[in-house]
């Protein structure tokens, strides 16, 4: 990750802070940190993003195996596709903490192989994408890898998911991910952060999106 030995096992950078900003509302607020502000969604106003998108793109991380939320992301999958929208998982070639684990995981939960892309074959057309939802991926998503020169990341090819209309981040918190580089995209304007266990969050959106889709729609096998 661009990063000396010495500095990975002495260099710490910290975790951003974070603190309600008075007045915001629960399921959209506001946070006060060090770099700026990040906004707050919770899994209910989440589903209701995913409920009106029609092309949706989901990057999973690391914090995918760690919440053993491969299950759960596979039935929101079959549930989104099954109610009309289009859905494509896009994986790092570097998520994880080897290479080949996410797919693993995706296949081993019955993700469709046909959905399953790598890096390259979505970068050039993100833009497309209604919303881009990443589970449990930081480095892998961080976009100071192609702004900033300076970042420890730096040259490292990322899935750009700024580029699509919005960015939903599942996520326990703004720290930063293997490289310990602060991201971002979490401060990015068209990202709403969801934060709290992968699988959790992901069962609590399932059922917002059944309640906005109705008890007659279907979850495909």
């Amino acid at each position: 990750m661009n990063r000396s030995i010495v500095g990975v096992l002495l260099g710490i950078k910290g975790t951003l802070k974070k603190k309600k900003k008075a007045g915001a509302a629960d399921d959209n607020m506001l946070c006060d940190v060090e770099r700026g502000e990040c906004v707050v969604s919770d899994s209910n106003a989440a589903a209701g993003t995913l409920a009106a998108a029609k092309k949706v793109l989901i990057v999973p991380g690391y914090g995918l195996a760690v919440s053993k939320a491969q299950y759960a992301l596979a039935d929101m999958i079959a549930l989104l596709r099954s109610n009309g929208k289009e859905v494509i998982v896009a994986v790092h070639p570097v998520a994880g903490r080897m290479p080949g684990q996410l797919n693993v995981l995706l296949a081993e939960a019955g993700v469709p192989y046909d959905i399953v892309k790598e890096m390259e074959e979505v970068e050039d057309n993100i833009e497309r994408f209604d919303v881009s939802l990443v589970v449990g991926a930081n480095d892998t998503v961080n976009p100071a890898a192609v702004d900033d020169p300076d970042s420890d990341l730096a040259g490292m090819p990322v899935i750009q998911v700024w580029r699509s209309d919005k960015v939903l981040v599942l996520k326990r918190s703004l720290a930063g991910g293997y490289a310990d580089v602060e991201n971002p995209l979490f401060y990015n304007a068209n990202t709403n952060m969801v934060l709290g266990d992968a699988k959790c969050s992901i069962d609590e959106m399932k059922a917002g999106l059944v309640e906005v889709f109705g008890p007659q729609c279907i979850i495909a096998a």
